[in-house]
């Protein structure tokens, strides 16, 4: 019956439309799940980071400062495991760089990859003005951020946690950061353009900032608004 097809996330039935009002809307109300959804739930348990697709903009992992990670568990399989699904996350969906609170994982390890093919997607105009180039895949746990060049280009960004959105953002021209990999081996990656605002990107992310925090207001956009406008 039409009643027992929608089940709410705490296993009872919701009110009818009457009772909604407009938190609903925003996110403040009870989230409702469809039934098979509610039983998969309640018999296999909730999904354990690191989660196989990033966290969106309102879940809390994204606003805190993720923690160090300790000596000890370098090259554990805790780590190797986080490694492995950052460098998945690259490859199978559109962003460039990942940081582990995007998978809910609060500690201080972002993964960055361009593969050339990926670059040549790019118009050659943006290609030249950003100095975007490829660069293979790199790990690194615990980074800690110099500016080399602290010209600040503004340039567009968009996130894995804020999907079908983006804006623009100034970033320093180029950076250095160091750390080490998920073995405990010794990092170190200098950058300028396209690179280096990456790199300035997931280690916001490790402090719980999003580029709508320093992005340019104006220019936030809904990316898909023309086709919506169809």
């Amino acid at each position: 019956m039409a009643a027992a097809g929608r089940l709410l996330a705490v296993g009872r039935a919701r009110p009818g439309p009457s009772a909604r009002w407009c938190g609903d809307a925003a996110g403040w109300g009870e989230r409702e799940r469809s039934y098979w959804r509610a039983l998969r739930r309640r018999v296999l348990g909730p999904p354990a980071p690191p989660f196989a697709a990033p966290c969106q903009v309102g879940a809390p992992v994204l606003r805190a400062a993720a923690a160090a990670v300790t000596p000890e568990r370098l090259g554990g399989p805790e780590l190797r495991r986080l490694a492995a699904a950052l460098a998945a996350g690259l490859r199978n969906g559109p962003c460039l760089g990942l940081s582990a609170p995007q998978l809910g994982v609060p500690l201080r390890v972002f993964a960055a990859e361009l593969s050339p093919a990926r670059c040549s997607q790019y118009p050659p105009e943006l290609r030249r003005a950003h100095r975007i180039e490829p660069f293979p895949l790199r790990l690194l746990v615990n980074p800690a951020l110099r500016v080399l060049d602290a010209r600040l280009v503004t340039g567009p960004e968009g996130c894995a946690s804020l999907k079908g959105f983006s804006a623009y953002v100034p970033r320093h021209w180029a950076v250095h950061v160091s750390g080490v990999d998920e073995h405990g081996e010794p990092v170190s990656w200098e950058a300028t353009g396209w690179a280096a605002r990456i790199i300035q990107h997931e280690m916001d992310h490790l402090d719980g900032i999003l580029y709508i925090d320093r992005m340019d207001t104006r220019t936030f956009t809904n990316v898909s608004w023309m086709e919506l406008l169809d």
